[in-house]
């Protein structure tokens, strides 16, 4: 049974990379991001949300100018009202006249294995197992769950505590396999996977004094990630930080205010650091009211922003 890990070493500590001094604090949809567009208008993010009655939603955000939102669909059932605490990323994958669905999700402080079908006007289809699978307790103290399926045989988990401690594991048959853990962590605000390969996984990060970082992960045993500063000041104001692959090797970036409801889109090139290109697309037109938003991310879900 995976738990929580309480006695987590934190000697591996990416203080040094989290440690710049904040600048003057700016609007969340008026960060200093300028450059050249490191994106495919074309490009968008299928974006998810749990409801307050416990819904599921899918709609589509596209980096046209200005940005589009696509009509949204719903799926009644899926959850209990007020039931999730937290959400990974979905896989969808067609299905019929539907749609096959799975991911993480932490319910009542354990986390689940997810799934359900839905049939062509996104409902659940009685005919297949709706299932919320218990793995194992001690998820009440954690800040947020990711999943990153790198086909055809890895598969991670990782998740941060409250305390800022992150941890990662792998699925190994029936169970998973704990494979590191850092602390140092507690500025960070919110994370997002943009890239995976076969030796390193990365994230996006944005932390409490408004820096902008990539922490890339390698995916050797008790390996220790790295990090490196995109931008210093004004990413402060975004809860939640969700990415979807974006041309060869750039990212389509949703920053959510969750004091105004608000959402902004960034397209971002390829990650190098305080060089990397980021053009501010705009605020999405729509309100950020759900309890909990995720990304729908398809079978092949190639990610090469890093």
């Amino acid at each position: 049974m995976l738990r929580k890990t309480t006695g987590l070493a934190a000697a591996a500590v990416l203080a040094a990379g989290l440690g710049f001094a904040a600048g003057a604090p700016a609007q969340a949809g008026t960060s200093a991001t300028t450059g050249t567009s490191a994106a495919n208008a074309a490009c968008s993010l299928r974006l998810g949300s749990v409801t307050a009655t416990g819904a599921h939603t899918s709609r589509t955000v596209t980096a046209t100018a200005p940005i589009t939102v696509g009509g949204v669909r719903g799926t009644a059932g899926v959850f209990a009202p007020g039931q999730v605490q937290h959400t990974g990323t979905f896989v969808g994958s067609p299905f019929g006249n539907g749609e096959s669905r799975r991911g993480l999700t932490v319910l009542g402080g354990a986390l689940h294995s997810s799934a359900y079908v839905v049939d062509g006007q996104s409902q659940i289809d009685p005919h297949y197992p709706h299932n919320n699978l218990r793995i194992g307790g001690g998820w009440g103290n954690f800040r947020w769950i990711e999943q990153s399926i790198h086909r055809p045989s890895r598969n991670t988990l990782y998740g941060q505590q409250t305390d800022g401690t992150m941890h990662r594991w792998v699925a190994e048959g029936a169970g998973w396999r704990k494979t590191g853990g850092v602390g140092g962590l507690s500025t960070v605000k919110s994370m997002t996977l943009i890239s995976r390969t076969a030796t390193y996984e990365t994230f996006l990060a944005n932390t409490r004094s408004g820096q902008l970082m990539t922490v890339r992960w390698p995916t050797s045993y008790l390996s220790v990630p790295s990090a490196s500063t995109v931008r210093a000041t004004t990413w402060q104001g975004f809860e939640q930080l969700i990415a979807t692959k974006c041309g060869a090797t750039g990212t389509l970036l949703l920053g959510i205010d969750r004091d105004t409801q608000s959402g902004y889109l960034y397209a971002v090139g390829h990650a190098a650091g305080g060089s990397t290109v980021i053009k501010s697309l705009g605020k999405v037109p729509m309100t950020f009211s759900d309890p909990k938003y995720f990304r729908w991310a398809p079978v092949n879900d190639t990610l090469n922003g890093d």
